[in-house]
C-alpha cells in the first residue's frame, strides 16, 4: 500500500485518508474516490488530497477485518460469539451466552506479531461474560494490509477464542448460624450469592440454614439440591480442619484446598462430594464486590478443574478492590 498526498487527477480509485468538507457536506475518510468525487474536488479548487493506494495483493481494511474474524471464530454458534459487520476496519466479537472467555494466548500473540496493522484486542483470559458483552475487537489499523500477512495472521489464530459455557444449572446454599446472632448476615449473604448466580444463568434452588456444627453441615451436604453446593459460615473458616471443611469430609467428600492468594477471598476452601463441586465461601462473599470466590465459582460452574497451580496463579492480579465489610482494612483510613 502507498500512502501520501497526490494530485487530484491521480486520486481516482484511491482511498481518501482524511475527511474533507465538500459542498457543505463531509466526504468521509475511507471513501474510495470515484470519477464524480474527483470532479467535485476539482470544482471546489482542491488540488491535492492524501490517499491510500492499494498495491496488487493488498486487502482492504473491511475485507481483512472480516477474514480475520472468521478465522478466529469459524463457528460463531459453537463459540458462543457473534461477529459484527465490518466497518472502518473493525469487527467486534460479542458474547451470546454467559460463561468465561477461553483463548489460545500464544496464538493471539502470534497474530499480533504478524503485522503492526493487524490487531486483536481481547478481555483477559477467563473473564466472566454475559450475553452482549464485548469479548474482543479485530482492528485493521491501516486502509489495507498485504495479503500474505493477513493469511499468516488467520493461520496463526484459527479458532483461538470462544466463550466457555456454564455447565452447572443449579446450586444449593448452606448458611450456618451461630447462637445469639440476629440473622442479618445470612439474609445479606443469600441476596449476594443469588445475584452472582443470576449473571451466570444459574438457579439458586435451595437455601438451608443450619447450626454452625460439623454434624449439621454434613447432614445438609448429603441431601441439599443443586449441581453445586456453596457453604457460607457465620463464623469464618480459619483452618483446613475447621468446622466446614471437616463437615465436607464427614459427609464423604474431599477438600482440595483451603486458602488462596486473592484478597478479598483468602479464606476460601473448595472440594467435591462425589461429582458435585463444593465451595466454602469466604465472608467477603456477602458483598457484591468482586472477590476470589467469584473466580473459583465461575471456573467450576463452567466445568474447569482447579489445580493448585491454577489457584497459585490467581495471586498475580489478585489484590482486588477494598470492600467495606472487611473488619481490618489493608490500609488505615486517612
Amino acid at each position: 500500500m502507498r500512502f501520501g498526498p497526490v494530485a487530484i487527477a491521480e486520486a481516482e480509485g484511491a482511498v481518501l485518508a482524511h475527511s474533507i468538507q465538500l459542498d457543505g457536506r463531509k466526504l468521509a475518510k475511507g471513501t474510495v474516490l470515484g470519477a464524480d468525487h474527483v470532479a467535485r474536488l476539482l470544482l471546489a479548487g482542491i488540488e491535492r488530497v492524501t490517499v491510500a493506494r492499494l498495491d496488487p495483493g493488498d486487502v482492504g481494511e473491511d475485507r481483512a477485518a472480516e477474514a480475520l474474524s472468521l478465522a478466529l471464530v469459524p463457528d460463531p454458534k459453537s463459540a458462543g460469539l457473534s461477529l459484527s459487520r465490518p466497518h472502518a476496519g473493525r469487527v467486534n466479537l460479542n458474547a451470546t451466552r454467559p460463561g468465561i472467555v477461553e483463548m489460545e494466548t500464544a496464538a493471539i500473540q502470534s497474530l499480533n506479531r504478524t503485522d503492526p496493522a493487524i490487531t486483536l484486542a481481547t478481555l483477559a483470559p477467563l473473564t466472566r461474560v454475559t450475553p452482549g458483552m464485548l469479548v474482543g475487537t479485530v482492528k485493521i489499523i491501516s486502509y489495507a494490509v498485504p495479503g500474505p500477512a493477513l493469511e499468516a495472521a488467520c493461520a496463526a489464530a484459527r479458532a483461538a477464542i470462544r466463550v466457555r459455557p456454564v455447565t452447572i444449572g443449579s446450586v444449593g446454599l448452606i448458611l450456618t448460624e451461630v447462637a445469639g446472632h440476629d440473622g442479618k448476615l445470612a439474609r445479606k449473604a443469600e441476596a449476594a450469592v443469588a445475584a452472582r448466580l443470576d449473571v451466570l444463568g444459574i438457579d439458586l434452588v435451595e437455601v438451608r440454614a443450619v447450626a454452625h456444627e460439623e454434624e449439621a453441615i454434613a447432614a445438609a451436604l448429603s441431601d441439599i439440591a443443586g449441581g453445586m453446593t456453596l457453604i457460607l459460615t457465620e463464623a469464618a473458616t480459619s483452618d483446613l480442619y475447621d468446622t466446614a471443611p471437616q463437615a465436607l469430609r464427614r459427609a464423604g467428600g474431599e477438600v482440595s484446598r483451603f486458602g488462596m492468594p486473592v484478597d478479598p477471598g483468602n479464606l476460601l476452601f473448595h472440594g467435591r462430594l462425589g461429582e458435585r463441586p463444593v465451595i466454602g465461601l469466604p465472608g467477603c462473599a456477602r458483598s457484591p464486590a468482586l472477590n476470589g470466590a467469584d473466580w473459583v465459582l465461575e471456573r467450576l460452574a463452567c466445568g474447569l478443574d482447579l489445580t493448585p497451580d491454577d489457584i497459585a496463579a490467581m495471586g498475580v492480579g489478585g489484590l482486588l478492590k477494598e470492600i467495606p465489610l472487611r473488619p481490618q482494612p489493608r490500609e488505615a483510613r486517612r
